[in-house]
């Protein structure tokens, strides 16, 4: 229903933000990562996504497509809702996150409050399923990329966006042209960049 919201930051709060639009106040709940880019008076875009629920109506709203994406993919996880979403994604960026589900990194999610071991490793076997199931009938032969994450950095980054929800062929065009020498994380950040946001 709202793709973004734009206008005047006219408040802020615990992962709440309050956006004037024309007169209009939209509260907006959001990550610490997106209230970090925030400042009160100054005008700013949320990218949003509006849960609809019996008893109420809530506006999540994100300074980024690569973080509203990510918190798509999180909350149709069972058992993540939408404020353990907001909290994974107050501790990590969507980079970070994905290499850490594509590396099985279950201690950077479990940073997050609310987030125990047992959520950790569904939400590494979930995301990391729907990666494999992309993959599938591409061989790393035909796309001159390694298969697993143990190939380099550029397999890791690749498997990586795949997490995000990308195919191999969009995540291997991506990194194309990423800088010598650059860390699996920026090469994703690198990427992520050159790529269109898929919903």
């Amino acid at each position: 229903m709202f793709q973004y919201v734009e206008g005047k930051c006219a408040a802020v709060g615990q992962n709440l933000a309050v956006i004037d639009v024309n007169g209009v106040g939209f509260a907006v709940s959001t990550s610490m990562t997106t209230l970090g880019n925030l400042k009160v008076g100054e005008k700013v875009k949320l990218f949003t996504y509006l849960s609809v629920r019996e008893d109420a109506l809530e506006l999540f709203g994100f300074s980024s497509e690569e973080e509203l994406r990510v918190f798509r993919l999180l909350i149709s996880i069972s058992g993540v809702g939408p404020k353990v979403a907001l909290a994974i994604l107050s501790v990590t960026t969507p980079s970070s996150l994905a290499l850490a589900i594509a590396t099985e990194d279950l201690k950077t999610l479990t940073n997050a409050p609310g987030v125990g071991k047992k959520l950790a490793g569904r939400i590494v076997l979930e995301l990391k399923d729907k990666m494999l199931k992309e993959s599938a009938g591409f061989s790393s032969g035909e796309l001159n990329l390694p298969a697993s994450t143990g190939d380099g950095k550029e397999g890791e980054a690749v498997e990586a966006l795949m997490v995000l929800g990308y195919s191999r062929p969009e995540a291997l065009k991506a990194i194309g042209g990423a800088p010598a020498g650059s860390s699996v994380e920026d090469i994703i950040r690198y990427a992520l960049k050159n790529l269109v946001i898929p919903y």
